[in-house]
This record gives structure tokens, sequence and C-alpha cells, in this order.
């Protein structure tokens, strides 16, 4: 009966010092919320009617399509996948310019002093995932 009671008793302390601990994993992470004025939100534009917008330039030539909005962790800034080239989604690619340069109006993107050939010239963007 006093062994049962011993093994009781120690197993109790080991219980209560590990139970502090037990779940303790890492630092712990500190985050803070901040207030956002939802009033400068009505000025933006949903990616979800973005995508799929066709590119024109100052002349109203189409130029290519909004493929995808890429935001990295490490710019914290969008960049767009422009769907460039090819007829009928056949032989297109994808290019990629900051997001900043493109002016969202009422149901048109513009980039300014773009051209078909410009835009295929430049880089091609494979996605990765």
């Amino acid at each position: 009966m006093t062994r049962s009671i011993t093994l009781l008793a120690c197993a109790s302390l080991v219980a209560a010092s590990l139970g502090v601990h037990a779940f303790a994993q890492g630092t712990p992470q500190k985050f803070t919320l901040t207030g956002v004025n939802t009033t400068t939100l009505v000025t933006g534009y949903r990616t979800s009617k973005v995508v799929g917008a066709k590119v024109v330039n100052e002349a109203n030539e189409t130029v290519g399509e909004v493929d995808d909005l890429i935001v990295t962790p490490t710019d914290k800034v969008p960049f767009a996948v422009l769907a460039v080239g090819g007829f009928l989604g056949m032989g297109e690619r994808n290019v990629v310019v900051p997001a900043s340069s493109l002016e969202i109006g009422n149901k048109t993107v513009m980039l300014r002093g773009a051209t078909k050939e410009s835009l295929k010239a430049l880089p091609e963007y494979k996605y990765t995932y």
C-alpha cells in the first residue's frame, strides 16, 4: 500500500512538472492587429474582377490578358501575370509586369506603352506550383 502511494505521488510530481512545459513549443508568436480604413477599399478592385480582363494600350489595342496576380512574401507588392501572343488560347505565353504599372478602370486594364511585340520580348514566366 505504501509502495502504491509512493508511486502515485511520484507520478503526480512528474505529471505536474511536465504539464507546465509540455505545450511550450518554440518562441511565442507576436501578432498585432491593425485597423484598416475600409473607406479606402472602395477605390480598389477585386482580383476576381481583374483576372481574366483584357489588357489594352493607350491606343485601345488589346495586348494581352491578366492571367493571375501574385504576391511574394518578400516584396509584399503584387505582380501581374499577363497572357500574351497566341490566338484563341493557342501559342500564348505568360510574362510578368508589376501590377502598379497597370491602370485599372471601369471594365478596362491599361498598360501604357505596351505593344504585343514588346510584351512578347519579355522573359517567359512559367508557374512553379
